[in-house]
């Protein structure tokens, strides 16, 4: 009789422990990434800004953040990135946004108090965690899938 509740107990653990550690990959992926964003051309090479989306000439900031998750499970699936960039162009002293992913999210950027000097550069990340150990009881799942959602913005001097 104790066994099965053992055996639920370290399930739940170890999805606990997936949790927790996914919470820590999307946030600093997000980090990075509008870090990335923000220093492209302030690195020693002086090169321009880095591309928002996929490109055909080296990193973009969207290839960043989803590097920084591929040790999630299913990340290339479930994984959604937005990017707000000054490279993508600025509307009203706005960085424009493009999604990157299979779902299209997008979230309300904000301005920046001291615009049009600077600019905030935006990326956020939206990640459907998975239960890598899935417990069901008669087909019903005792552990739900959950999304995430980290959101990270950075001051561009224009």
């Amino acid at each position: 009789m104790m066994i099965p509740l053992l055996l639920a107990l370290v399930g739940y653990a170890v999805d606990f422990g997936y949790f927790f550690v996914a919470a820590a990959q999307i946030t600093s992926a997000a980090r990075n990434a509008t870090e990335y964003s923000i220093l492209g051309y302030q690195s020693p090479d002086q090169g321009p800004i880095p591309a928002a989306g996929p490109g055909s000439n080296g990193i973009s900031v969207a290839e960043e953040a989803l590097g920084d998750l591929t040790s999630l499970i299913n990340s290339s699936t479930t994984a959604t990135i937005e990017v707000c960039s000054k490279s993508l162009g600025t509307t009203a002293n706005l960085a424009n946004c493009s999604s990157y992913g299979p779902t299209a999210t997008t979230y309300v950027p904000a301005q920046d108090p001291e615009a049009p000097r600077f600019v905030l550069q935006r990326v956020d990340v939206t990640y459907t965690v998975q239960p890598p150990i899935p417990m069901t009881f008669f087909k019903l799942s005792l552990l739900p899938t959950m999304q995430f959602h980290r959101q990270v913005s950075m001051r561009a001097m224009d």
